[in-house]
This record gives C-alpha cells, sequence and structure tokens, in this order.
C-alpha cells in the first residue's frame, strides 16, 4: 500500500472518541479552569538543589527519572538573556536551533535529526511542549519566552508521553506561577551591538486563599536585528532590519479544596519585524564569484549585490523592486506592501488544566490547549538582486499563514501503596494550516506586465486540515525495593485533507500554455487540486528498567519508539505535471507519480538508551550520562533545487544516530562557587539508500546522489559546554556575581544535499555577566555579553533560489553575533 493510501475510519468507536474529547474541549474552555497538567508529588521545598521535571507526565525528580534530560533554571535564563528558543544552544550538546527562513520560518534538530525549515507542512521532529501543551509548529522559534520557571530538553523520542511529533526530542517550556505572597519584579536592559531594547516585569500573589494570580509583560525592541552590506539597496535608505516583540501573560491558580486545583494561563505574542530571512548569508560556492538571479523562461538575469563574505555579519537583503509592488487584491500583502519586506506574527495560546483527586489513590486530570497563530511576510526570495540604475532587483513574495490548533488530554493515573501503579489517557488534536502566497519563479514581471497590473507570476490559496486521536497507557512494577520495570503504549491515528489552487496565473504563462499545447507549461488559471488525502496509524511502544543501587545512584535502560506524521508538501508549484493529481485527468500511473512528488511518508524511529544517574558529596556534585543508538526509518527531508526553482520533498531510507551524552554540576566547598558542564559525542549517518538529489527526475540514473553513508547535517560528533557561577559577598547590604560559559562544537554538514556539501568548521563561543547587587534580591545591575568572540556558523544551507546554469551561490542561514546588554533588574 502506498503511503498516501486513505486509511478508512469505518470504527464508530473512533468517532465517539473524537466528540467526547472535542467535547471536553469546549465544556472546559467555557467553565474558564485549568489545572497543572500533573500531580503534585512532595517534594522538600528548601532544598534548592532539588530539579524537578515532567519527563513521564508526572513530577518526579531529575536525578530518580530514567530519562534523558537537561534542564536549565530561571536564574541561568536571567543570567544570560535567555528570550527565545536559538538562545538555548550554548547549553544544550548536539541541539541546533535556526530562526528565520522561508517556509516554517524555523527549524529545530537534536542529535542530527531535524526537519527542514523550508515547508511548513511538516511537523517538527522535536516537539514544542508549553506548559503542557504539545505543539509542532516550528514558527514558534521565532516566538519570545520570559518569566520561564525553568526549560527541560527531553533527548531520543518522547512518543509514549508527548505523542506524534516527538520522535526526536522534547523542548519543554514552563512558566513561571502565581506566588503564597505578593511579588514584585522587573528590568530594563539596553544592547549595545543591535541597539536594542527590553522591559519587562510581573506581579503576582494571592487575591484571597484559594485563588492566585500572576500577570507578566516584555516589550522588546531592536533596531539592527540584521544589519544589510554596504550598498544593499533599501527603500528607504536604512542600514538594518529591525525587530519588535511583545509578550504578555496572565496566569490563575485556583485551589478551593485539598482534592481539586486549577490553573488558567493566556499568553498573547506579537512579533514584528523588517525581514523573515533573518540572518540569511550567501556563500558563493567553488567558483567564488555572486551567481545572478536568473530567470530562465524569460532569460532575464539580475545582478547580485551579495559580498561572498559569510563572516562579516552583515546581509545582502534588498527591497523589493518598484514594478513588482501591485499585489492581486484581496489577497496577502495587497493593503501594506511599499516594497519594504515585513514579518508580522500574533500568537494567542491558552492552556487548560485540571486535576481532581477522586480518591486517595486516582487521579484525573485534564489538560485543555488552544493556539492560534497567524502570520503574514513578505520577502525577497532571491535573497539578493539590484538592477543596473541601483534600484532594489528582489523578488519579492508576500505570504500569509497561520495554525489554529485545538487539543484535549485527559489522563487517569493512580498513587497505590503498594508495588504498581498505572496511568491512562486519550488526546485529541485538530488542526487548519492555511497558507497563501503571491510568487514569482517563472519571467520577470517587470519586463512582461500583466494586462491586470499585477506584479507577480500566480497567486496559490493552500490549506491543510488534520485530526488526530491516541490513546495510550503505561505502568510501573516494582519488583523489588530497588528494582523498577515501566512501560506502556501509544496508539495514534492522523489524518489529512490539502487543498491548492490557483486563482490567478499571469497572462504571459497563460500564453506560453497556449503556444506549448497538451497539458502546457503550468497549469490553467483557476485550477484547484480537490482533496489530496493522506491518513495513518501507528502504535508506539516503550518499557524501561531502573535499578536504584543506593538512595544517590541510579542505572536504567529504555526502549523507546517515536512517530511523526507525514502529508502533504504544501509548498507545491503551479508546474503542469499537478494537474494530474486530479482524478480523471492522465493515465493512473501519471496521477501516482503526481501523488508520490508532493506526499511524504510518515517518520519512526526505535533503540534504546542505558544511563546512569548519581549524586555524591551529599547533593553537591551530580552527574548523569546515557549512552544510545536509534534507527530513524523514512526521516522527513525537503531540499531546494535552486536551477529548476523546485522542491524535492523525500523521505530519506534510515539514519542512525548513536552516541552519549554527560551532564554534570558541582557546588564547590568554596562557598558562593558553582561549575556545571554538558558533553556530548553523537554519530549520525545515513545508512540507507537515500537519493538527495535527481536533476532529472528519473530514478536511477547516474546523476542520481544517493547520501547513504554520509553523515546527517546539524550532527556534530563533539558538542559540549562548561559554565561557572560565583557569588561575593561584599558587606552586609551588596553581593558580587560573575558568571561564565564556554560552548563547543565540532565541524559538521549543514546540508543534505551531496557528499561535498557546506561544511561548518568547528567553533567556540564564550558567554559572560558580571553583577552587582542587594544579597536578598531587591535590585541588581548587570553587564551582559553573550557570544562575546563574536562566532557566527551555519545552522543550515541550501541552494539559492533562481540560479543560473552553473551557479552554485548557497542561502547559509546563521545565528545571531555578539551581543552586549546592560541590565537593571528590581524585586520586592
Amino acid at each position: 500500500m502506498n503511503h498516501h493510501s486513505q486509511h478508512q475510519d469505518s470504527i464508530g468507536f473512533h468517532r465517539a472518541a473524537r466528540a467526547l474529547l472535542r467535547g471536553t474541549v469546549a465544556t472546559l474552555a467555557m467553565g474558564g479552569f485549568a489545572v497543572p497538567a500533573l500531580a503534585q508529588d512532595a517534594v522538600e521545598e528548601d532544598d534548592s538543589r532539588v530539579i524537578i521535571v515532567n519527563a513521564r507526565k508526572q513530577n518526579e525528580t531529575l536525578q530518580e527519572t530514567p530519562v534523558t534530560v537537561t534542564s536549565i533554571s530561571s536564574e541561568t535564563l536571567d543570567k544570560f538573556q535567555v528570550n527565545e528558543v536559538a538562545d538555548v544552544v550554548s547549553r544544550i550538546p548536539a541541539l541546533n536551533v535556526q530562526v528565520g527562513g522561508s517556509g516554517a520560518g524555523g527549524q529545530i534538530s537534536l542529535r542530527g535529526v531535524g526537519t527542514t525549515n523550508i515547508s511548513a507542512a511538516f511537523d517538527s521532529a522535536v516537539a514544542f511542549d508549553f506548559d503542557g501543551v504539545s505543539m509542532s509548529t516550528m514558527r514558534l522559534v521565532q516566538a519570545s519566552f520570559f518569566d520561564v520557571e525553568q526549560i527541560d530538553v527531553l533527548k531520543g523520542p518522547q512518543s509514549l508521553f508527548f505523542g506524534k511529533s516527538a520522535s526526536a526530542g522534547v523542548f519543554s517550556v514552563r512558566s513561571a506561577n502565581p506566588t503564597r505572597e505578593w511579588e514584585v519584579g522587573g528590568k530594563a536592559s539596553y544592547e549595545f551591538e543591535e541597539e536594542g531594547y527590553t522591559v519587562g516585569g510581573y506581579i503576582s500573589g494571592p487575591l484571597s486563599d484559594t485563588l492566585g494570580i500572576r500577570v507578566a509583560a516584555q516589550y522588546q525592541d531592536i533596531d539592527k536585528y540584521v544589519e544589510l552590506e554596504a550598498g544593499t539597496p533599501s527603500i528607504f535608505a536604512n542600514s538594518g532590519k529591525g525587530l519588535k516583540n511583545f509578550v504578555g501573560r496572565v496566569t490563575l491558580q485556583w485551589d478551593p479544596s485539598d482534592r481539586f486545583s486549577a490553573n488558567l494561563k493566556l499568553n498573547y505574542n506579537h512579533n514584528q519585524g523588517d525581514s523573515l530571512l533573518g540572518h540569511s548569508d550567501i556563500s558563493c560556492g567553488a567558483n567564488g564569484v555572486a551567481d545572478d538571479v536568473f530567470l530562465a523562461l524569460s532569460g532575464v538575469s539580475i545582478a547580485s549585490n551579495a559580498a561572498c563574505d559569510i563572516q562579516d555579519g552583515l546581509y545582502p537583503h534588498p527591497d523589493g523592486h518598484p514594478a513588482l509592488r501591485v499585489i492581486a487584491p484581496g489577497t496577502t500583502g495587497a493593503d501594506r506592501y511599499t516594497g519594504q519586506s515585513y514579518n508580522e506574527t500574533n500568537t494567542f495560546f491558552m492552556r487548560l488544566a485540571m486535576d481532581l483527586e477522586l480518591n486517595d489513590h486516582l487521579t484525573l486530570s485534564s489538560v485543555t490547549g488552544i493556539l492560534d497563530l497567524e502570520n503574514e511576510h513578505l520577502d525577497q526570495f532571491s535573497y539578493v538582486g539590484i538592477l543596473p540604475n541601483g534600484d532594489p532587483g528582489g523578488l519579492p513574495a508576500p505570504f500569509s499563514d497561520g495554525l489554529q490548533q485545538y487539543s484535549q488530554e485527559l489522563r487517569l493515573a493512580s498513587d497505590y501503596d503498594g508495588p504498581f501503579d498505572f496511568m491512562v489517557g486519550a488526546f485529541w488534536e485538530s488542526r487548519s494550516q492555511p497558507l497563501q502566497t503571491s510568487q514569482n519563479a517563472f519571467i520577470g514581471s517587470f519586463l512582461f506586465p500583466d494586462s491586470r497590473g499585477v506584479g507577480f507570476d500566480w497567486v496559490a490559496n493552500r490549506a491543510t486540515k488534520s485530526e488526530a486521536l491516541s490513546f495510550f497507557g503505561s505502568a510501573t512494577f516494582d519488583i523489588t525495593d530497588q528494582l523498577e520495570l515501566s512501560g506502556g503504549v501509544r496508539w495514534t491515528d492522523e489524518q489529512k485533507v490539502h487543498r491548492t489552487s490557483f486563482p490567478f496565473l499571469h497572462n504571459a504563462l497563460t500564453f506560453l500554455n497556449g503556444i506549448v499545447g497538451g497539458i502546457g507549461l503550468v497549469v490553467p488559471e483557476g485550477f484547484q487540486t480537490g482533496p489530496i488525502k493522506f491518513s495513518d496509524s501507528n502504535i508506539s511502544p516503550e518499557v524501561t528498567i531502573k535499578y536504584q543501587a543506593t538512595p544517590d545512584l541510579n542505572f536504567y535502560a529504555s526502549y523507546k519508539t517515536g512517530f511523526k506524521s507525514g502529508g502533504v508538501d504544501n509548498s507545491i508549484l503551479p508546474t503542469a505535471a499537478l494537474q494530474f493529481v486530479t482524478p480523471g485527468f492522465g493515465t493512473d500511473a501519471q496521477r501516482e507519480a503526481a501523488l508520490d512528488s508532493i506526499i511524504f511518508g510518515s517518520e519512526t524511529a526505535k533503540g534504546g538508551e542505558v544511563g546512569m544517574k548519581a549524586v555524591f558529596g551529599n547533593g553537591a556534585f551530580r552527574v548523569n550520562t546515557a549512552a544510545f543508538y536509534f534507527v530513524f526509518d523514512n526521516l522527513q527531508v525537503q531540499n531546494f533545487d535552486g536551477a529548476a526553482v523546485r522542491f524535492l520533498t523525500i523521505n530519506a531510507g534510515e539514519l542512525t544516530t548513536k552516541g552519549f551524552d554527560v551532564d554534570w554540576s558541582w557546588q564547590t566547598p568554596l562557598e558562593g562557587l558553582s561549575f556545571s558542564g554538558a558533553l556530548g559525542y553523537t554519530d549520525a549517518k545515513f545508512t540507507d539508500t537515500f537519493i538527495s538529489q535527481d536533476p532529472d527526475g528519473i530514478p536511477g540514473n547516474a546523476d542520481d546522489v544517493d547520501l547513504n553513508g554520509r553523515t546527517a547535517a546539524r550532527a556534530p560528533k563533539w558538542s559540549g559546554n562548561i559554565a561557572f557561577d560565583l557569588v561575593v559577598p561584599a558587606g552586609d547590604a551588596l553581593e558580587l556575581g560573575l558568571n561564565g560559559n564556554a560552548a563547543y562544537s565540532s565541524k559538521y554538514f549543514a546540508g543534505n544535499n551531496n557528499f561535498n556539501d557546506f561544511v561548518q568548521d568547528s567553533y567556540v563561543t564564550l558567554d559572560a555577566a558580571v553583577s552587582v547587587g542587594d544579597p536578598d534580591g531587591k535590585w541588581k545591575l548587570s553587564l551582559i555579553g553573550v557570544n562575546l568572540t563574536d562566532k557566527l556558523w551555519a545552522n543550515t544551507v541550501g541552494d539559492r533560489p533562481f540560479l543560473p546554469p552553473g551557479g552554485d551561490d548557497r542561502v547559509v542561514t546563521q545565528n545571531r553575533g555578539r551581543q552586549l546588554f546592560v541590565e537593571a533588574a528590581f524585586k520586592f
């Protein structure tokens, strides 16, 4: 059966379960209640060294949970101005995050396993978990976060407890909750390199004996988030592209009785910038020259303005050509585009959770999530372009996309006095992902104007709707006082329906269709694919055995599996072959080939890890280590062919990742001095046939590129960090602080195209902070340096669009450069 074959959901039970979970969403949303998603196990609150994680949907200490987890505390986040996902990479070995770019607007990889940023159709291989709600859209890497209690990164497949889209791991963010006493805090900072400021604060405390509230907000304004290369044409003659961020959150905690508690979180984030491309530079390849922007169908060339220096921290993104500013009325950007790029995202998130103790041994938990994300952006996806008269020559493309997600999870967990405990649950999710864009790829509209005045080759409307249902169960059994056996299984069924239409095509394309005859060069104006369906189901088992040798020494071994659903590529271009997806058009073989080119199969993982977690010196020294081996089948990959201007949506046959992780911390005998660090070794390779490039579209030819045996992208052999924190009293009313962090990554491939791909050399980054403040935290002044050596590295690399014959320019997405902050904070 082909991977796009439809699975018939003929069992009424499935529909009834979906209806029950949908009804729970509606009921809880109208009721306005929420609860901590996990039972609150007793933990000694005065022990600051105890770290609580939720890796198995229950509160456990970091040392007792048999999962590879790296935790970052709120104190560390505050010390180093951590405001987004990408800021965490210096603390997590083998974690790679890219912010910006086309399609999904970002990507995240862990241990060499990740998902392309080119298409928003792919779920992330590393799931985002925000306050107990799992989300897979990678555009969330652009969102700011603050007032965070803790970040946990779970490595390896986590499908049993976190469901689909956790095939490589989980990035978990837990925001702060209301405090038992009234508390007010705030901070303000100015950053000198990008010329930006950040202000934020919170107020938290009890409204009554049973109701607590926390209100927090932060605003950020950066003038030069992206700084342009000299001579890059810009509509408003500015040398940089800015960024503004606002995020606000209201949390309510309600504890009306000993057996019931509720927690509601409402979060809003507004992200507005002058560029989606972000820190994307141009590598001029082996020929050493900046290749022109070339439109093959019309033979038009536009000179590149790239400087061929990817280490100067300057970027060649021009604004749009004046003749390409007319957008079809009623479509994305028609009411705001003036030639300058922009990127605007509005995100509303609500988390509703409730815990009800049915009796002394059983707790019923509910977690409801609502996410409404809307993005509109326009950028020059030629990345370069300048006309002979110096006008901008970039080829703009306006996009609007979004995600409306509703999810409901119900769990019943036991807490018996005996050796056996269990958890059973159900999960339902409904998502809608609209995408509309106007694009240029074939002709120069400024040379061949459309009779309607529209400056684009086509307008595309693409929409994907999906619905997922899963049931899961887990159990733990204490074989002896020291030996625990645990495990479980999750069943998942996901169904997706995609539709694409092209309501507008440029006159010249319609004319060329008439000349060519037959099926033409492109689809006709007004073409609609109709529903393209994908569905799949999966069973993901897991089993773990844990041995507690002493109260401070644990060993564990796990077998785990993961699952990430396939789907339909929403980067579909209006090439003539697309018409074959329509039933009755062409032969069955042509329809099959057309569907295979745009549908990608589900990704699965299986393997295991063995680990040790140890504490020595009465808790002063902690070391956790794990060795892992996982095999990913049908890894979802998308590459871009810059010369043919087409997307290659494929499943890599097999990727094997193996290695080990070490995570440690040491509170030294010298009061106020502590060290911590992490080390990771990763060997991630393609271990089966993976045709990454097939220029003629005919498999088995000499021009095919098979990456079998090559190292996966973004998989450094060695990575790690070492950090220190020093606090020195300076009298009774003053305290000095000094903090530092050094991170290392060995070299790695930055793309999945061929054996001569771009290789990022090894690098070291340094962060540091010095502070002076009140010993009780009432005020603090800090000087913070992030990436002090101003090191730039490649996160992803791919063909630059619109390459001429023989062109080899590559788009290199990078990290942010050096940042220097001065910050004032208070709390009372």
